[in-house]
């Protein structure tokens, strides 16, 4: 065993987390875990996944469930095509009766890419793959005072290279789990512990002062801001929801009807827009209320600000387009995007 490879593996013996998904070889327990963590932080995961294997205890649960309750499940966590490729795959694994049991087959599943299918045959199957994700760039760049940005592809050829050079063979389960701690508790992004970390007398970033550099990225993720104005219409004990469809953000989740502006719209505003007119049109408003004004809502390359408005309507009436008509006191049955949750709360809380 190499001498890298040797202190990682002691201090994650030492330091590790004690998580649900490593206390198993199941396949099916780690892909789910390896899923929710791909954009999702350990600590907000864990509960989340506690939840989702009770629910789907094996893959054939999860592929005979319907969509919106898998979606429901995975509310909260974001980046909903995650489960959408889950549920996929899981119906494709359920068709052949076993979860597959070799590197190609498992990337091959929808939704998995070359890490995820590294972790699972590494952590289920013992097999010699090498995961690189955010934790590895990081402590592999620092400790070897690599400056090839990560985000290009003669970068991520050279980390996934130097990745499975450094790979424990014999303990590949074991090696993976400790380079991905050692990232996330710590060699983390900013303000690392580099004078209690047992590498840092072999650490090149740190003795060329490049901690705070490493790893470099070469292209900047352009972020576009956009406006919302949405209304939870409210005709005696019931409201309409409208389902997003695919080609842009929260792709199956439920919401209020919806009018997106070009920018923010002062109240006024609101009822002289074309949009507005054409939804509530033949309607008798009997009421309007502002519920919050410009909640901000941070998605990977987008920010959101959103207006909600609560109009009341005669009882059987309702807003012009697609909208499914629900009871008030049925709306948590629903998946919604967390910004819809939010509205949620402020309009059902008891007064």
């Amino acid at each position: 065993m190499s001498r890298f490879g040797e202190i990682l593996i002691r201090w994650y013996q030492e330091n590790k987390r004690d998580l649900p998904w490593r206390n198993t070889k199941d396949p099916y327990k780690i892909w789910i875990s390896e899923i929710i963590l791909q954009q999702t932080r350990v600590v907000q995961g864990y509960d989340y996944y506690c939840r989702f294997i009770k629910r789907f205890p094996d893959v054939f649960a999860l592929a005979e469930a319907d969509e919106d309750e898998v979606m429901k499940y995975w509310q909260g966590l974001g980046y909903y095509s995650r489960a959408r490729n889950l549920h996929e795959a899981a119906r494709s694994i359920a068709g052949r009766g076993i979860f597959p049991n070799t590197y190609e087959e498992v990337r091959k599943l929808k939704g998995v890419g070359d890490y995820t299918a590294a972790a699972i045959c590494s952590f289920a199957y013992d097999m010699p793959y090498a995961v690189v994700d955010g934790n590895v760039y990081r402590v592999l760049s620092r400790w070897m005072g690599v400056e090839e940005p990560i985000d290009t592809v003669r970068g991520k050829k050279l980390f996934a290279a130097l990745a499975d050079e450094l790979l424990e063979r014999s303990a590949p389960a074991l090696y993976n789990q400790a380079i991905m701690d050692f990232g996330a508790i710590q060699c983390v992004p900013s303000s690392p512990s580099c004078l209690f970390c047992p590498l840092s007398d072999s650490c090149v970033a740190l003795q060329k002062g490049l901690v705070d550099a490493l790893p470099m990225k070469q292209h900047k993720t352009k972020v576009t801001n956009r406006y919302f104005i949405y209304f939870y219409v409210r005709a005696g004990e019931y409201t309409f929801l409208h389902k997003r469809e695919s080609g842009d953000i929260w792709h199956n989740l439920y919401e209020f009807p919806l009018v997106e502006a070009d920018r923010e719209m002062a109240e006024e505003e609101v009822c002289r827009l074309p949009e507005y007119k054409k939804l509530f049109e033949g309607c008798e408003i009997q009421a309007t209320r502002m519920v919050a004004k410009q909640v901000k809502h941070v998605l990977s390359h987008r920010v959101i600000y959103a207006d909600c408005y609560e109009v009341v309507i005669a009882e059987k009436e309702m807003p012009k387009g697609a909208f499914q008509k629900v009871l008030r006191d049925d709306l948590h049955k629903f998946a919604v995007p967390r910004l819809i949750s939010r509205f949620f709360s402020l309009l059902l809380r008891p007064k």
